[in-house]
């Protein structure tokens, strides 16, 4: 199953650079070629993504990845989850390093 970070950063990377190839984006995101393929195909099956041969040469085909207006709203939706979460985790770590802060200080009375 694709994950909703993956389906996030996949759209983003192929909405700023529709010309990627896979093998870019797999560099980018830090995964294997054959899981980009896996989740570019799964794109385009849900009506995300379409593929557009743009250049041919004897060694191999070049796609022009473009979202589709369904595809760009999914993008948004799953920005806008994404951002929540990050929020969600930015006020629990400051929440713990506030905690630890306290930590050190009550520590740093007992030992004075």
């Amino acid at each position: 199953m694709l994950s909703d970070e993956y389906r996030y950063k996949i759209l983003k990377e192929l909405q700023q650079n529709p010309n990627l190839s896979q093998r870019e984006l797999a560099k980018r995101l830090g995964v294997s070629l054959g899981k980009t393929n896996f989740c570019i195909k799964a794109l385009i099956e849900k009506g995300f993504l379409k593929a557009n041969n743009f250049k041919k040469s004897s060694d191999k085909v070049k796609y022009l990845y473009l979202l589709t207006p369904k595809g760009i709203e999914e993008r948004v939706s799953l920005t806008h989850h994404f951002l929540q979460r990050k929020l969600n985790e930015h006020e629990e770590l400051t929440s713990e390093i506030e905690a630890l802060r306290r930590e050190v200080a009550d520590a740093a009375q007992r030992t004075s």
